[in-house]
């Protein structure tokens, strides 16, 4: 069989700083057709940049320097095309490019204009390859938003980006890349920002399309989970060249490589031995806190005794419907519906959903960032018990520096206009703690606290990689001695070895702190490696709520069950069953056997410490 895409000893630099750096480094695979070859790597290994290179759209300060990059079209096989020539003829590229050679970039937000529909950015991608009237164009837009399954496509197609969920956003970008039947789909990270059971969705969905369209698929990931489930090839990169390349089951069941080995160490595993150490392919040294204050032995005291509970909490938001600007009604969406929970001290508490079931108003609201509609929430101090919606002005202010937040976005966390030094000490000096030099003391024992030097401390967030950063955001959160630490998606944006990095320090952090820690995340497999306890949220409610290995064994709500069964893993046994993915959801409560409402329906407790609401639950 005749290769779709072949890349010979691929050579990229990028100039920078009057001199050229090499990224890409004598890079050689193939892509045959109707198959899936996977590129992985940590960020940064120069994933990206090869696949720009296969469209001719690489930055301004790049360029290929050697090699070559075949591509044999199977509607004209006998003129192969090599993408790579200086001396490439502009129309050939562009008739190439968005025609049969497509991609899917990472950012789906960020790629379509805010200012045209949905259907507009379609049919001009349509346009620019074919020839037709505006009505044929918008037909074959819309019958490809039905293929990436838009319920409504006519509806779609007139619908701007912000009108979308990241998954359908996800989908109209998928459309878009499709809309001229492609013999190659280049799909850059097309999962990273999804949760698992949308991730699924769009997994099987590419699936399907790659069958029904018999085109090539290269996917550009660092997600090993996804890989073992969708590849047939695999690529891995490091710093620009290939450590090893070959079949799924060779790359999985018999690596060789130690890079290979070391990705596949660092990630999380499901099931009830989750919690065994990660293997960073970069370990980090946080210093021994033992000792290093006296609110770290006040937190040892406290561990096992009840911290924070909070009761049948309620917030709700006011929205539109209907009727356009002036005519719309008002509605109110719930998004956090009379919540119950109990943390006790040093624990880590995981709560993970899919996106928009409410897990961050649910903290935004336990942390007083954003009011409650009705509920309790009790901190309970040594010292009584404090009412936390009661607060006010300076008691709410000095409430703040008992529980702090570990944002999920590095890089937009963090001012760029503010050294680290200033980041750090910027909270103390908010709540009119220490002098000067102690601030300046405390910023060095929080830098080597969380593994970095303290001579770093003058330097600005562009200097340090996403995991440094994130290391930054804790050592910020730490620096009031908070009694609990709210991580939100704090390591969904990293690739697998900053994020082994991330959770080991967390886990670490939390014996010698004498921490409680609340993990938020879609990812089971994450929570099931950090969390004592887990709860699940859907729709506003928490479903089922039990300790980690129960949770994993004995998981009883359906979607529960759902979630665990969407979650992608690296063994080659247990592959996820796209097509059922895609064709239910039981994350829909109208999907569960049965319904269950009012105030005696809250929990049924199955076993010891193992709650889950009666919805759903054979009668």
């Amino acid at each position: 069989m005749t290769d779709l895409l072949t890349v010979e000893k691929l050579r990229i630099d990028i100039r920078t700083h009057g001199r050229s750096l090499p990224v890409v480094k004598d890079v050689s695979f193939r892509i045959p057709p109707g198959k899936t070859v996977a590129i992985v790597g940590e960020s940064g290994s120069g994933k990206t940049v090869m696949a720009r290179s296969l469209l001719g759209i690489l930055p301004n300060v790049a360029s290929i320097t050697g090699g070559s990059i075949w591509f044999r079209d199977p509607l004209t096989p006998d003129a192969p095309l090599d993408i790579a020539a200086p001396d490439l003829d502009e129309k050939r590229l562009h008739a190439l490019r968005g025609g049969r050679i497509s991609m899917i970039f990472q950012e789906p937000m960020s790629s379509f204009s805010p200012l045209h529909t949905i259907g507009n950015q379609i049919h001009e991608a349509w346009a620019l390859h074919n020839e037709g009237s505006h009505a044929e164009g918008r037909e074959i837009a819309e019958e490809t938003l039905a293929l990436v399954g838009f319920a409504d496509p006519r509806r779609g197609y007139d619908s701007y980006p912000m009108e979308f969920s990241g998954g359908m956003l996800q989908r109209a970008m998928i459309a878009m890349a499709v809309v001229c039947s492609p013999a190659l789909l280049i799909a850059d990270e097309p999962t990273t920002a999804l949760d698992v059971v949308v991730q699924a969705q769009v997994l099987a969905l590419l699936k399907s399309l790659q069958e029904r369209l018999g085109m090539a698929l290269l996917l550009i990931t660092h997600d090993l989970g996804v890989v073992a489930n969708m590849a047939d090839e695999v690529v891995v990169v490091y710093r620009g060249s290939i450590m090893e390349a070959g079949s799924r089951d060779a790359i999985f069941n018999q690596p060789r490589h130690p890079y290979l080995k070391a990705l596949l160490g660092a990630v999380p595993k499901l099931g009830p031995d989750g919690d065994r150490k990660l293997r960073p392919l970069r370990e980090i040294e946080p210093v021994d806190a033992a000792g290093s204050s006296r609110e770290t032995g006040r937190r040892h005291l406290r561990k096992g005794k009840p911290l924070l509970t909070v009761s049948n909490l309620v917030k709700t938001y006011a929205t539109k419907k209907g009727g356009g600007m002036f005519g719309a009604h008002k509605a109110v969406a719930t998004a956090v519906d009379r919540i119950s929970f109990r943390i006790v001290g040093g624990e880590c508490f995981g709560i993970v959903g899919e996106s928009g079931c409410g897990k961050s108003s649910l903290i935004r609201t336990v942390t007083r960032a954003i009011s409650a509609d009705a509920g309790q929430i009790t901190f309970h101090d040594e010292d009584g018990d404090i009412d936390v919606l009661s607060l006010r002005d300076g008691d709410l202010k000095d409430f703040r520096t008992r529980m702090q937040m570990v944002f999920q976005d590095p890089f937009g966390s963090l001012s760029p206009r503010l050294t680290i030094l200033n980041t750090l000490v910027e909270p103390l000096e908010i709540h009119g703690i220490g002098t000067p030099k102690s601030r300046r003391d405390r910023a060095a024992e929080l830098m080597r606290l969380v593994g970095l030097p303290p001579n770093y401390l003058n330097r600005y967030p562009h200097s340090f990689s996403g995991g440094q950063r994130q290391r930054v955001g804790i050592a910020r959160a730490l620096a009031l001695e908070p009694d609990i630490l709210i991580c939100d998606e704090a390591v969904s944006a990293l690739d697998v070895s900053v994020q082994a990095q991330i959770l080991n320090l967390l886990k670490h952090l939390q014996k010698e702190l004498g921490l409680t820690i609340i993990f938020i995340s879609h990812n089971l497999a994450v929570v099931n490696y950090i969390a004592d306890r887990i709860a699940v949220m859907r729709a506003g409610r928490i479903v089922e709520l039990a300790p980690r290995r129960q949770m994993f064994t004995e998981a009883a709500h359906p979607y529960t069950r759902r979630l665990l069964s969407a979650i992608p893993t690296t063994d080659l046994g247990a592959p996820l069953d796209l097509d059922a993915l895609g064709n239910t959801d039981m994350s829909d409560p109208a999907d569960w056997p049965q319904t269950a409402d009012g105030p005696d329906a809250n929990w049924i407790e199955i076993s010891d410490g193992h709650f889950v609401r009666p919805d759903g639950l054979p009668s």
